[in-house]
Protein backbone atom coordinates (compact mmCIF):
# COMPACT_ATOMS: atom_id res chain seq x y z
CA UNK A 1 0.00 0.00 0.00
CA UNK A 2 1.29 3.54 -0.81
CA UNK A 3 0.50 5.48 2.08
CA UNK A 4 0.76 9.06 0.55
CA UNK A 5 -1.88 7.88 -2.22
CA UNK A 6 -3.96 6.20 0.39
CA UNK A 7 -4.48 9.43 2.55
CA UNK A 8 -4.76 11.97 -0.52
CA UNK A 9 -7.65 9.79 -1.59
CA UNK A 10 -9.56 9.23 1.19
CA UNK A 11 -9.01 13.03 2.68
CA UNK A 12 -6.20 12.60 5.10
CA UNK A 13 -3.59 14.74 3.19
CA UNK A 14 -4.01 17.11 0.20
CA UNK A 15 -3.59 15.72 -3.26
CA UNK A 16 0.20 15.71 -4.58
CA UNK A 17 1.16 19.22 -5.88
CA UNK A 18 2.09 18.44 -9.55
CA UNK A 19 5.25 20.79 -8.90
CA UNK A 20 6.28 18.74 -5.48
CA UNK A 21 5.20 15.86 -6.13
CA UNK A 22 4.57 13.50 -3.08
CA UNK A 23 6.25 15.86 -0.96
CA UNK A 24 4.98 16.34 2.42
CA UNK A 25 6.34 17.43 6.01
CA UNK A 26 7.20 15.47 8.57
CA UNK A 27 4.78 17.41 10.67
CA UNK A 28 1.85 16.84 7.61
CA UNK A 29 2.35 13.16 7.75
CA UNK A 30 2.25 12.85 11.11
CA UNK A 31 -1.05 14.82 11.56
CA UNK A 32 -2.03 12.21 8.53
CA UNK A 33 -1.37 9.06 10.55
CA UNK A 34 -3.10 10.65 13.78
CA UNK A 35 -6.55 11.65 12.15
CA UNK A 36 -6.47 7.93 10.47
CA UNK A 37 -6.08 6.03 13.53
CA UNK A 38 -8.33 8.35 14.96
CA UNK A 39 -11.49 7.89 12.34
CA UNK A 40 -10.17 3.97 12.69
CA UNK A 41 -10.61 3.54 16.40
CA UNK A 42 -6.70 3.37 16.74
CA UNK A 43 -4.16 4.96 19.40
CA UNK A 44 -3.04 7.62 17.88
CA UNK A 45 0.64 7.42 17.69
CA UNK A 46 1.46 8.83 14.53
CA UNK A 47 3.62 6.18 13.46
CA UNK A 48 2.75 3.39 10.35
CA UNK A 49 2.45 0.68 13.01
CA UNK A 50 1.00 -2.80 12.18
CA UNK A 51 -2.21 -2.40 13.45
CA UNK A 52 -2.72 1.16 11.46
CA UNK A 53 -1.12 -0.59 8.02
CA UNK A 54 -4.07 -3.08 8.60
CA UNK A 55 -6.61 -0.38 8.99
CA UNK A 56 -5.48 0.59 5.28
CA UNK A 57 -5.87 -2.97 3.90
CA UNK A 58 -9.21 -3.44 5.26
CA UNK A 59 -12.36 -3.74 3.08
CA UNK A 60 -14.00 0.15 3.09
CA UNK A 61 -16.01 2.11 1.26
CA UNK A 62 -14.66 4.44 -1.62
CA UNK A 63 -15.65 7.83 -0.34
CA UNK A 64 -13.48 9.89 1.50
CA UNK A 65 -13.40 10.60 5.52
CA UNK A 66 -12.54 14.24 5.42
CA UNK A 67 -13.33 17.36 3.43
CA UNK A 68 -10.88 18.20 0.81
CA UNK A 69 -10.87 22.08 1.76
CA UNK A 70 -10.01 21.02 5.22
CA UNK A 71 -6.56 18.94 4.58
CA UNK A 72 -3.99 21.86 4.87
CA UNK A 73 -1.35 21.90 6.98
CA UNK A 74 -2.07 24.08 9.91
CA UNK A 75 -5.93 23.92 9.85
CA UNK A 76 -7.79 21.34 11.62
CA UNK A 77 -9.30 18.53 9.65
CA UNK A 78 -12.61 17.61 10.33
CA UNK A 79 -15.27 15.25 9.01
CA UNK A 80 -16.45 15.39 5.70
CA UNK A 81 -19.89 16.98 5.35
CA UNK A 82 -22.77 16.17 3.08
CA UNK A 83 -23.97 19.55 1.35
CA UNK A 84 -27.27 18.36 0.09
CA UNK A 85 -30.26 16.11 1.06
CA UNK A 86 -33.33 15.62 -0.79
CA UNK A 87 -35.71 18.25 -1.00
CA UNK A 88 -38.34 15.10 -1.49
CA UNK A 89 -39.69 12.70 1.01
CA UNK A 90 -40.79 10.08 -1.52
CA UNK A 91 -37.71 8.40 -3.59
CA UNK A 92 -37.66 5.97 -5.84
CA UNK A 93 -35.18 2.94 -6.37
CA UNK A 94 -34.44 0.56 -9.28
CA UNK A 95 -31.53 -1.86 -9.97
CA UNK A 96 -29.91 -1.57 -13.15
CA UNK A 97 -27.62 -4.38 -12.64
CA UNK A 98 -27.46 -7.43 -10.89
CA UNK A 99 -24.41 -8.83 -9.54
CA UNK A 100 -22.63 -11.09 -11.42
CA UNK A 101 -19.53 -13.09 -9.65
CA UNK A 102 -22.11 -14.09 -6.42
CA UNK A 103 -24.07 -16.91 -7.98
CA UNK A 104 -25.51 -17.37 -4.78
CA UNK A 105 -27.36 -14.49 -4.54
CA UNK A 106 -30.65 -14.81 -6.64
CA UNK A 107 -32.22 -11.22 -7.93
CA UNK A 108 -35.02 -11.87 -5.65
CA UNK A 109 -32.49 -12.26 -2.59
CA UNK A 110 -30.48 -8.56 -4.10
CA UNK A 111 -33.52 -6.63 -4.39
CA UNK A 112 -34.89 -7.66 -1.35
CA UNK A 113 -32.02 -6.77 0.90
CA UNK A 114 -31.84 -3.83 -1.29
CA UNK A 115 -35.25 -3.10 0.06
CA UNK A 116 -34.46 -3.46 3.81
CA UNK A 117 -31.36 -1.41 3.78
CA UNK A 118 -33.35 1.52 2.72
CA UNK A 119 -36.06 0.61 4.73
CA UNK A 120 -33.19 0.94 7.97
CA UNK A 121 -33.56 4.69 7.18
CA UNK A 122 -37.56 5.34 6.34
CA UNK A 123 -37.87 3.40 9.13
CA UNK A 124 -36.80 6.34 11.29
CA UNK A 125 -37.40 9.35 9.43
CA UNK A 126 -40.05 11.05 6.73
CA UNK A 127 -38.33 9.39 4.12
CA UNK A 128 -40.71 6.64 1.85
CA UNK A 129 -38.68 4.51 -0.70
CA UNK A 130 -40.34 2.29 -3.16
CA UNK A 131 -38.90 0.63 -6.44
CA UNK A 132 -39.59 1.31 -9.78
CA UNK A 133 -38.63 0.51 -13.27
CA UNK A 134 -37.38 2.85 -16.19
CA UNK A 135 -34.40 5.08 -16.10
CA UNK A 136 -36.27 7.87 -14.10
CA UNK A 137 -35.15 6.18 -10.49
CA UNK A 138 -33.75 8.91 -7.91
CA UNK A 139 -31.99 5.82 -6.64
CA UNK A 140 -29.85 4.16 -9.31
CA UNK A 141 -28.04 0.59 -7.90
CA UNK A 142 -25.17 -0.74 -10.31
CA UNK A 143 -23.13 -4.03 -9.09
CA UNK A 144 -20.15 -3.32 -11.46
CA UNK A 145 -16.24 -3.67 -12.15
CA UNK A 146 -12.89 -1.56 -12.21
CA UNK A 147 -13.91 1.85 -13.78
CA UNK A 148 -16.77 2.59 -14.65
CA UNK A 149 -16.92 6.44 -15.53
CA UNK A 150 -18.15 8.03 -12.41
CA UNK A 151 -14.22 8.48 -10.74
CA UNK A 152 -14.24 6.37 -7.99
CA UNK A 153 -13.20 2.92 -9.51
CA UNK A 154 -12.93 -0.38 -8.12
CA UNK A 155 -9.64 -2.42 -7.45
CA UNK A 156 -10.57 -5.91 -7.67
CA UNK A 157 -11.83 -7.81 -4.77
CA UNK A 158 -11.14 -5.92 -1.27
CA UNK A 159 -10.12 -2.67 -1.27
CA UNK A 160 -12.71 -0.33 -2.09
CA UNK A 161 -16.25 -2.40 -2.32
CA UNK A 162 -19.09 0.50 -2.67
CA UNK A 163 -19.94 3.89 -2.83
CA UNK A 164 -22.84 6.26 -3.51
CA UNK A 165 -23.44 9.70 -4.20
CA UNK A 166 -24.86 12.42 -1.58
CA UNK A 167 -27.86 13.88 -2.60
CA UNK A 168 -27.62 17.26 -4.91
CA UNK A 169 -28.35 18.28 -8.53
CA UNK A 170 -25.55 15.77 -10.30
CA UNK A 171 -27.31 13.43 -12.25
CA UNK A 172 -25.72 10.79 -10.25
CA UNK A 173 -26.93 11.87 -7.08
CA UNK A 174 -28.00 8.87 -4.81
CA UNK A 175 -26.89 6.73 -6.82
CA UNK A 176 -24.85 3.54 -5.93
CA UNK A 177 -22.43 1.18 -7.12
CA UNK A 178 -20.86 -2.65 -5.65
CA UNK A 179 -18.18 -4.06 -6.82
CA UNK A 180 -18.95 -6.73 -8.42
CA UNK A 181 -15.54 -8.28 -7.98
CA UNK A 182 -16.44 -8.67 -4.49
CA UNK A 183 -18.11 -12.33 -3.39
CA UNK A 184 -21.17 -10.93 -1.85
CA UNK A 185 -22.91 -12.96 0.70
CA UNK A 186 -25.76 -12.66 2.73
CA UNK A 187 -26.39 -14.98 6.33
CA UNK A 188 -22.63 -16.12 5.60
CA UNK A 189 -19.97 -15.90 8.41
CA UNK A 190 -17.71 -13.05 7.94
CA UNK A 191 -14.58 -15.08 6.18
CA UNK A 192 -17.14 -16.08 3.44
CA UNK A 193 -17.45 -12.60 1.38
CA UNK A 194 -18.29 -8.91 1.76
CA UNK A 195 -22.31 -9.50 3.70
CA UNK A 196 -24.64 -7.61 1.28
CA UNK A 197 -27.20 -5.79 3.70
CA UNK A 198 -24.59 -4.58 5.93
CA UNK A 199 -22.74 -2.48 3.15
CA UNK A 200 -26.22 -1.81 1.49
CA UNK A 201 -27.04 0.06 5.01
CA UNK A 202 -23.79 2.17 4.67
CA UNK A 203 -24.02 3.22 0.97
CA UNK A 204 -27.69 4.17 1.29
CA UNK A 205 -26.52 6.35 4.52
CA UNK A 206 -24.67 8.18 1.74
CA UNK A 207 -27.22 7.71 -0.98
CA UNK A 208 -29.82 10.12 1.44
CA UNK A 209 -26.73 12.37 2.84
CA UNK A 210 -24.68 11.08 5.59
CA UNK A 211 -21.00 11.19 5.37
CA UNK A 212 -18.68 9.08 7.10
CA UNK A 213 -17.89 9.47 10.67
CA UNK A 214 -15.37 8.14 13.61
CA UNK A 215 -18.24 7.17 15.69
CA UNK A 216 -17.05 3.21 16.36
CA UNK A 217 -20.93 2.14 17.27
CA UNK A 218 -22.33 4.04 13.15
CA UNK A 219 -22.87 2.39 10.50
CA UNK A 220 -21.00 5.28 8.88
CA UNK A 221 -17.81 4.13 9.62
CA UNK A 222 -15.52 3.86 6.82
CA UNK A 223 -14.50 0.42 7.16
CA UNK A 224 -16.34 -2.56 6.01
CA UNK A 225 -17.16 -4.18 10.08
CA UNK A 226 -18.85 -7.39 8.81
CA UNK A 227 -22.66 -8.56 8.88
CA UNK A 228 -24.63 -6.44 11.46
CA UNK A 229 -27.61 -9.72 11.84
CA UNK A 230 -31.31 -9.88 10.63
CA UNK A 231 -31.88 -7.73 8.18
CA UNK A 232 -36.03 -7.85 9.81
CA UNK A 233 -35.06 -6.88 12.99
CA UNK A 234 -31.68 -4.70 12.35
CA UNK A 235 -32.23 -1.09 14.77
CA UNK A 236 -29.59 1.74 13.42
CA UNK A 237 -27.39 2.66 16.31
CA UNK A 238 -28.20 6.22 18.16
CA UNK A 239 -25.33 8.29 17.02
CA UNK A 240 -26.61 7.48 13.20
CA UNK A 241 -30.29 7.94 14.01
CA UNK A 242 -29.63 11.87 15.56
CA UNK A 243 -27.88 12.48 12.30
CA UNK A 244 -30.83 11.78 9.80
CA UNK A 245 -32.93 13.56 12.50
CA UNK A 246 -30.88 16.80 12.19
CA UNK A 247 -30.98 16.10 7.85
CA UNK A 248 -34.88 15.06 7.77
CA UNK A 249 -36.89 15.54 11.10
CA UNK A 250 -38.13 12.51 13.51
CA UNK A 251 -40.30 10.31 11.58
CA UNK A 252 -43.88 10.20 13.12
CA UNK A 253 -43.69 6.73 14.75
CA UNK A 254 -40.08 7.43 16.07
CA UNK A 255 -39.94 8.84 19.63
CA UNK A 256 -38.30 12.62 19.78
CA UNK A 257 -36.81 11.47 23.21
CA UNK A 258 -35.55 7.91 22.52
CA UNK A 259 -32.04 7.66 23.67
CA UNK A 260 -29.10 5.22 23.03
CA UNK A 261 -29.04 1.85 24.49
CA UNK A 262 -26.29 0.74 27.72
CA UNK A 263 -24.26 -1.32 25.36
CA UNK A 264 -23.87 -3.13 28.41
CA UNK A 265 -27.30 -4.05 28.43
CA UNK A 266 -27.85 -4.49 24.59
CA UNK A 267 -27.85 -8.63 23.71
CA UNK A 268 -25.75 -9.30 20.09
CA UNK A 269 -27.50 -8.70 17.17
CA UNK A 270 -30.73 -11.69 16.21
CA UNK A 271 -29.17 -13.87 13.68
CA UNK A 272 -31.63 -15.33 10.64
CA UNK A 273 -32.06 -19.01 11.27
CA UNK A 274 -30.20 -21.44 8.96
CA UNK A 275 -33.10 -22.78 6.65
CA UNK A 276 -34.27 -26.07 6.10
CA UNK A 277 -32.17 -27.99 3.68
CA UNK A 278 -35.43 -29.14 1.57
CA UNK A 279 -37.93 -26.95 2.15
CA UNK A 280 -40.43 -28.97 -0.27
CA UNK A 281 -40.44 -31.90 2.36
CA UNK A 282 -42.94 -30.06 4.06
CA UNK A 283 -46.64 -30.92 3.16
CA UNK A 284 -49.09 -28.24 2.52
CA UNK A 285 -51.60 -27.16 4.88
CA UNK A 286 -55.15 -29.35 4.70
CA UNK A 287 -57.06 -26.14 4.29
CA UNK A 288 -54.80 -25.01 1.32
CA UNK A 289 -56.97 -24.29 -1.99
CA UNK A 290 -55.59 -25.29 -5.52
CA UNK A 291 -54.86 -22.36 -7.77
CA UNK A 292 -55.80 -24.32 -11.19
CA UNK A 293 -59.46 -25.16 -9.85
CA UNK A 294 -59.74 -21.77 -7.31
CA UNK A 295 -62.29 -19.01 -8.39
CA UNK A 296 -60.20 -16.01 -6.54
CA UNK A 297 -61.47 -13.70 -4.23
CA UNK A 298 -59.09 -10.76 -4.86
CA UNK A 299 -56.37 -10.27 -7.77
CA UNK A 300 -53.82 -7.31 -7.41
CA UNK A 301 -50.80 -5.88 -8.47
CA UNK A 302 -48.49 -5.14 -5.72
CA UNK A 303 -44.84 -3.87 -7.03
CA UNK A 304 -45.15 -5.06 -10.14
CA UNK A 305 -46.04 -8.41 -8.76
CA UNK A 306 -48.89 -10.06 -9.50
CA UNK A 307 -50.82 -11.65 -6.14
CA UNK A 308 -53.84 -14.24 -6.33
CA UNK A 309 -56.22 -14.58 -3.45
CA UNK A 310 -57.48 -16.93 -1.89
CA UNK A 311 -59.18 -17.79 1.38
CA UNK A 312 -56.56 -17.02 3.93
CA UNK A 313 -53.95 -17.71 0.86
CA UNK A 314 -52.48 -16.13 -1.69
CA UNK A 315 -49.97 -16.79 -5.02
CA UNK A 316 -47.68 -14.46 -6.45
CA UNK A 317 -46.08 -14.09 -9.97
CA UNK A 318 -42.28 -12.07 -9.85
CA UNK A 319 -41.28 -9.18 -13.11
CA UNK A 320 -39.88 -12.33 -14.36
CA UNK A 321 -43.56 -14.28 -14.53
CA UNK A 322 -42.07 -17.15 -12.69
CA UNK A 323 -44.82 -18.40 -9.38
CA UNK A 324 -42.73 -17.71 -6.45
CA UNK A 325 -44.06 -20.90 -5.20
CA UNK A 326 -46.64 -23.85 -6.24
CA UNK A 327 -48.06 -23.90 -2.91
CA UNK A 328 -50.00 -20.24 -1.39
CA UNK A 329 -48.29 -18.15 1.51
CA UNK A 330 -50.83 -16.80 4.38
CA UNK A 331 -52.11 -13.79 4.09
CA UNK A 332 -51.85 -12.92 7.71
CA UNK A 333 -48.63 -14.08 7.99
CA UNK A 334 -47.64 -11.57 5.32
CA UNK A 335 -48.89 -8.60 5.77
CA UNK A 336 -49.10 -7.85 9.49
CA UNK A 337 -52.07 -6.29 10.78
CA UNK A 338 -54.94 -8.18 9.40
CA UNK A 339 -57.14 -10.33 11.75
CA UNK A 340 -55.31 -13.78 12.15
CA UNK A 341 -59.57 -14.84 11.87
CA UNK A 342 -60.20 -13.47 8.38
CA UNK A 343 -60.75 -16.11 6.16
CA UNK A 344 -60.70 -13.79 2.88
CA UNK A 345 -60.49 -10.51 1.54
CA UNK A 346 -62.68 -8.87 -0.89
CA UNK A 347 -60.29 -6.99 -3.24
CA UNK A 348 -56.93 -5.18 -2.70
CA UNK A 349 -55.05 -2.65 -4.83
CA UNK A 350 -51.87 -0.53 -4.13
CA UNK A 351 -52.95 3.23 -3.71
CA UNK A 352 -51.29 5.98 -6.40
CA UNK A 353 -48.97 8.42 -4.73
CA UNK A 354 -47.71 7.02 -1.10
CA UNK A 355 -47.89 3.45 -3.07
CA UNK A 356 -49.72 2.01 0.33
CA UNK A 357 -51.37 -0.94 -0.01
CA UNK A 358 -55.48 -1.48 0.79
CA UNK A 359 -57.23 -4.19 1.86
CA UNK A 360 -61.16 -4.52 2.08
CA UNK A 361 -63.35 -7.47 3.70
CA UNK A 362 -67.08 -6.64 3.75
CA UNK A 363 -67.36 -3.08 5.44
CA UNK A 364 -63.65 -2.72 6.60
CA UNK A 365 -60.92 -1.78 4.96
CA UNK A 366 -56.76 -1.53 6.33
CA UNK A 367 -53.82 0.44 4.45
CA UNK A 368 -50.51 -0.85 4.67
CA UNK A 369 -46.79 0.68 4.27
CA UNK A 370 -45.09 -2.18 3.09
CA UNK A 371 -46.42 -4.95 4.62
CA UNK A 372 -47.42 -3.44 8.32
CA UNK A 373 -50.75 -1.94 8.92
CA UNK A 374 -51.08 1.59 9.76
CA UNK A 375 -52.21 2.70 12.81
CA UNK A 376 -56.37 3.48 13.27
CA UNK A 377 -57.18 0.52 11.17
CA UNK A 378 -59.61 -0.89 10.23
CA UNK A 379 -61.90 1.81 9.21
CA UNK A 380 -65.54 1.90 7.79
CA UNK A 381 -65.56 1.69 3.48
CA UNK A 382 -67.44 4.82 4.02
CA UNK A 383 -64.57 7.13 4.55
CA UNK A 384 -64.27 6.38 0.51
CA UNK A 385 -68.37 7.80 -0.08
CA UNK A 386 -68.54 3.71 -0.61
CA UNK A 387 -72.38 2.41 0.10
CA UNK A 388 -71.95 -0.28 3.29
CA UNK A 389 -72.64 -2.70 1.21
CA UNK A 390 -68.73 -4.08 0.09
CA UNK A 391 -66.55 -4.38 -2.78
CA UNK A 392 -65.89 -6.84 -5.12
CA UNK A 393 -62.99 -5.13 -6.86
CA UNK A 394 -60.93 -2.18 -6.81
CA UNK A 395 -58.24 -1.19 -9.18
CA UNK A 396 -56.34 1.68 -10.66
CA UNK A 397 -56.79 3.01 -13.99
CA UNK A 398 -53.32 3.67 -15.61
CA UNK A 399 -55.21 5.85 -18.03
CA UNK A 400 -55.88 8.65 -15.51
CA UNK A 401 -54.66 7.44 -12.08
CA UNK A 402 -57.82 7.00 -10.80
CA UNK A 403 -59.43 4.11 -8.27
CA UNK A 404 -62.01 2.23 -9.48
CA UNK A 405 -64.55 -0.07 -7.29
CA UNK A 406 -66.80 -2.57 -8.87
CA UNK A 407 -70.05 -3.70 -7.09
CA UNK A 408 -72.68 -5.94 -8.15
CA UNK A 409 -73.31 -4.02 -11.67
CA UNK A 410 -72.46 -0.63 -10.67
CA UNK A 411 -68.78 1.04 -10.14
CA UNK A 412 -67.57 4.15 -8.71
CA UNK A 413 -64.37 6.41 -9.61
CA UNK A 414 -62.14 7.51 -6.29
CA UNK A 415 -59.82 10.59 -6.64
CA UNK A 416 -56.81 8.96 -4.44
CA UNK A 417 -54.57 11.97 -4.49
CA UNK A 418 -57.81 14.16 -3.15
CA UNK A 419 -59.68 11.02 -1.03
CA UNK A 420 -62.89 12.36 -2.62
CA UNK A 421 -65.42 10.30 -5.15
CA UNK A 422 -65.66 11.95 -8.20
CA UNK A 423 -69.43 13.00 -8.72
CA UNK A 424 -71.94 10.97 -10.92
CA UNK A 425 -71.08 7.84 -9.67
CA UNK A 426 -71.49 4.85 -9.48
CA UNK A 427 -72.49 3.80 -13.10
CA UNK A 428 -73.72 1.36 -14.76
CA UNK A 429 -70.82 -1.32 -15.19
CA UNK A 430 -72.25 -2.28 -18.77
CA UNK A 431 -69.93 0.71 -19.86
CA UNK A 432 -66.83 -1.75 -19.69
CA UNK A 433 -68.34 -2.98 -22.85
CA UNK A 434 -67.62 -7.00 -22.58
CA UNK A 435 -66.54 -6.89 -19.11
CA UNK A 436 -68.72 -9.81 -17.02
CA UNK A 437 -71.16 -7.96 -14.09
CA UNK A 438 -70.29 -8.96 -10.17
CA UNK A 439 -66.54 -9.70 -10.89
CA UNK A 440 -64.35 -10.99 -8.63
CA UNK A 441 -61.29 -8.33 -8.85
CA UNK A 442 -59.61 -5.74 -11.16
CA UNK A 443 -55.87 -5.08 -11.23
CA UNK A 444 -54.23 -2.94 -13.55
CA UNK A 445 -50.98 -4.22 -15.58
CA UNK A 446 -48.06 -2.71 -16.41
CA UNK A 447 -48.40 -3.38 -19.77
CA UNK A 448 -50.99 -0.27 -20.26
CA UNK A 449 -53.75 -2.62 -19.76
CA UNK A 450 -57.10 -3.28 -17.05
CA UNK A 451 -57.38 -6.95 -16.28
CA UNK A 452 -60.56 -8.33 -15.04
CA UNK A 453 -61.55 -11.67 -13.29
CA UNK A 454 -64.60 -14.11 -12.59
CA UNK A 455 -64.14 -17.66 -11.92
CA UNK A 456 -61.59 -19.35 -13.83
CA UNK A 457 -61.66 -16.75 -16.78
CA UNK A 458 -60.22 -12.90 -17.10
CA UNK A 459 -60.84 -10.65 -19.44
CA UNK A 460 -58.00 -7.71 -21.18
CA UNK A 461 -59.28 -3.94 -21.40
CA UNK A 462 -56.32 -2.46 -23.30
CA UNK A 463 -55.04 1.35 -22.97
CA UNK A 464 -57.95 3.76 -22.89
CA UNK A 465 -60.60 1.78 -23.95
CA UNK A 466 -63.49 0.19 -22.03
CA UNK A 467 -64.10 -2.32 -24.13
CA UNK A 468 -62.63 -6.07 -23.61
CA UNK A 469 -59.87 -7.07 -26.15
CA UNK A 470 -60.45 -9.73 -29.12
CA UNK A 471 -59.81 -13.24 -27.90
CA UNK A 472 -61.03 -12.88 -24.30
CA UNK A 473 -62.00 -14.57 -22.17
CA UNK A 474 -59.43 -16.46 -21.36
CA UNK A 475 -58.34 -19.47 -18.33
CA UNK A 476 -56.51 -17.91 -15.17
CA UNK A 477 -55.08 -21.17 -14.65
CA UNK A 478 -53.15 -21.80 -17.95
CA UNK A 479 -52.07 -17.80 -18.35
CA UNK A 480 -51.09 -17.09 -15.11
CA UNK A 481 -50.74 -19.87 -12.66
CA UNK A 482 -48.67 -22.46 -14.70
CA UNK A 483 -51.53 -25.40 -15.04
CA UNK A 484 -52.47 -27.43 -17.86
CA UNK A 485 -55.88 -26.93 -19.22
CA UNK A 486 -56.85 -30.54 -17.40
CA UNK A 487 -55.71 -28.93 -14.57
CA UNK A 488 -57.83 -26.06 -14.66
CA UNK A 489 -61.18 -28.03 -15.68
CA UNK A 490 -60.84 -30.24 -12.86
CA UNK A 491 -59.25 -30.78 -9.54
CA UNK A 492 -55.69 -31.92 -8.74
CA UNK A 493 -53.50 -32.88 -6.07
CA UNK A 494 -50.38 -30.67 -5.51
CA UNK A 495 -48.22 -33.30 -6.28
CA UNK A 496 -50.04 -33.69 -9.60
CA UNK A 497 -50.15 -29.83 -10.12
CA UNK A 498 -46.12 -30.50 -9.48
CA UNK A 499 -45.88 -33.02 -11.86
CA UNK A 500 -47.60 -31.21 -14.94
CA UNK A 501 -46.08 -27.68 -13.79
CA UNK A 502 -42.55 -29.56 -15.91
CA UNK A 503 -44.52 -29.29 -19.37
CA UNK A 504 -44.32 -25.09 -18.22
CA UNK A 505 -40.99 -25.48 -17.09
CA UNK A 506 -38.75 -26.61 -14.50
CA UNK A 507 -39.28 -27.04 -10.69
CA UNK A 508 -36.44 -28.43 -9.30
CA UNK A 509 -33.97 -28.95 -6.00
CA UNK A 510 -31.16 -27.85 -7.78
CA UNK A 511 -32.90 -24.71 -8.82
CA UNK A 512 -32.52 -23.52 -5.02
CA UNK A 513 -31.57 -20.09 -3.56
CA UNK A 514 -30.65 -20.40 0.28
CA UNK A 515 -32.22 -23.94 0.60
CA UNK A 516 -35.21 -23.29 -0.58
CA UNK A 517 -37.04 -25.05 -3.90
CA UNK A 518 -37.63 -22.04 -6.39
CA UNK A 519 -40.02 -22.00 -8.78
CA UNK A 520 -38.59 -21.41 -12.45
CA UNK A 521 -41.66 -22.09 -13.88
CA UNK A 522 -43.07 -19.76 -16.26
CA UNK A 523 -46.96 -19.55 -16.94
CA UNK A 524 -48.05 -18.93 -20.90
CA UNK A 525 -47.99 -15.21 -20.65
CA UNK A 526 -44.53 -15.36 -20.95
CA UNK A 527 -44.16 -17.24 -23.96
CA UNK A 528 -43.08 -15.64 -27.01
CA UNK A 529 -46.17 -14.40 -29.18
CA UNK A 530 -46.13 -16.67 -31.96
CA UNK A 531 -45.39 -19.20 -29.13
CA UNK A 532 -48.60 -18.19 -27.35
CA UNK A 533 -52.46 -18.92 -28.41
CA UNK A 534 -53.71 -15.60 -27.66
CA UNK A 535 -52.23 -11.73 -26.39
CA UNK A 536 -51.47 -11.85 -22.45
CA UNK A 537 -49.99 -9.89 -19.96
CA UNK A 538 -46.50 -8.55 -20.71
CA UNK A 539 -43.30 -7.99 -18.78
CA UNK A 540 -44.12 -6.89 -15.35
CA UNK A 541 -42.64 -3.61 -13.69
CA UNK A 542 -40.84 -3.28 -10.28
CA UNK A 543 -41.07 -6.52 -7.97
CA UNK A 544 -42.25 -7.05 -5.31
CA UNK A 545 -39.27 -7.89 -2.98
CA UNK A 546 -38.90 -11.28 -0.87
CA UNK A 547 -36.14 -11.56 1.73
CA UNK A 548 -36.31 -15.05 1.19
CA UNK A 549 -37.51 -16.58 -2.42
CA UNK A 550 -39.89 -19.17 -1.06
CA UNK A 551 -43.26 -19.03 1.28
CA UNK A 552 -40.85 -17.10 3.59
CA UNK A 553 -43.89 -14.64 4.84
CA UNK A 554 -41.25 -11.96 5.94
CA UNK A 555 -42.33 -8.11 4.50
CA UNK A 556 -42.53 -6.59 1.26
Amino acid sequence: LNFYLYSSKYGYLPPPDPVTGQLQTKEALTKAIKAMQKFGGLEETGVLDQATLGLMKTPRCSLPDLSETEVTVGRRKRALVAQNKWSKRHLSWRIRTFPKESPLLGRDTVRALMYYALKVWSDISPLNFHEVAGNDADIQIDFTKADHNDGYPFDGPGGTVAHAFFPGERFTAGDTHFDDDEAWTFRSPDSHGMDLFAVAVHEFGHAIGLAHTSAIESIMRPYYQGPVGDPLKYNLPYEDKVRVWQLYGVSDSVSHTAQPDDPSQTADPPVLLDLPENKSTVPPARDSPDRCTSHFDAVAQIRGEAFFFKGKYFWRLTREKHLVSLRPAQIHRFWRGLPTNLDSVDAVYERPGDHKIVFFKGLKYWIFKDNNVEEGYPRPISDFGLPMAGVDAAFVWLHNDKTYFFKDNHYWRYDDHLRRMDLGYPKDSTLWKGVPPQVDDAMRWSDDSSYFFKGKEYWRVVGSDMEVEAGYPRPIGKDWLVCTEMQSDSPATEANNTANTRLHGQHHADHAENGYEVCSCTSDSALPLGARPSPSPLWLLTPLLTLLVVQSYVPL
